[in-house]
């Protein structure tokens, strides 16, 4: 069972999977605090490399299952022009200006 995007509980992650979903690599950068970071299974990865690739040109769409963590951990279907569907972990860390500072992501 699909959660709806609105009923996330944390506003930053909200609007992350929003802006992913509607291609809008725009917005999304503008959710990002500056230096921002990411990890994919485990290893670090240049962050506007990895969103191109991974997100944008290859049309990246999420469909979450279920969040924890207050909202910061989601359990995610996500897929991809590239890899097609596959179930993913994503953590968010949300600095206090509610931009993310740092999110990883990788197979569950």
């Amino acid at each position: 069972m699909t959660m709806q995007t609105s009923r996330l509980s944390v506003p930053a992650v909200r609007a992350f999977v929003t802006t992913v979903d509607n291609h809008d690599r725009e917005g999304f950068m503008v959710l990002l605090a500056p230096g921002a970071t990411m990890a994919d299974d485990g290893s670090d990865r240049d962050l506007a490399d990895w969103i191109d690739r991974e997100i944008f040109s290859s049309r990246g769409h999420m469909d979450v299952d279920s969040e924890s963590d207050g909202g910061r951990s989601l359990l995610v279907r996500y897929r991809n022009n590239t890899w097609g569907e596959m179930r993913t972990r994503w953590s968010f860390t949300v600095d206090d200006d509610g931009r993310i500072s740092r999110f990883e992501t990788g197979q569950a």
